[in-house]
């Protein structure tokens, strides 16, 4: 499994665009095949600062989302409103205390 964290960070006046946005979205990407699911984090000290947290089955299945009409779709309607460069993560778990906890 392959989580992506990817951080995107808003001009002000556009985070609300965007996350008006993301609601129309949301669950094209999270039901994406080999997508296990997504979450979309909020920095609370800047709010205008988001990071999507997505899960992959496989490093293929986050390059063909990568390369689908969808995210073709998605990020030229984003990217104008971007206060800085999105910043990427492809990364692995190497300890889970969540899972300890269930």
């Amino acid at each position: 499994m392959l989580i992506r964290i990817v951080k995107l960070h808003f001009q002000q006046d556009k985070i609300d665009d965007f996350l008006a946005f993301f609601d129309t979205i949301k669950y094209r990407v999270n039901d994406f095949e080999g997508c296990r699911g997504m979450k979309l984090l909020r920095d609370v000290n800047e709010p205008s600062i988001v990071m999507t947290y997505s899960m992959w089955n496989t490093p293929e299945d986050l390059e063909r989302y990568r390369t689908s009409e969808t995210f073709g779709e998605i990020w030229p309607s984003i990217k104008p409103w971007f206060a800085e460069k999105p910043e990427a993560w492809s990364v692995e778990t190497y300890f889970d205390g969540f899972a300890h906890k269930d």
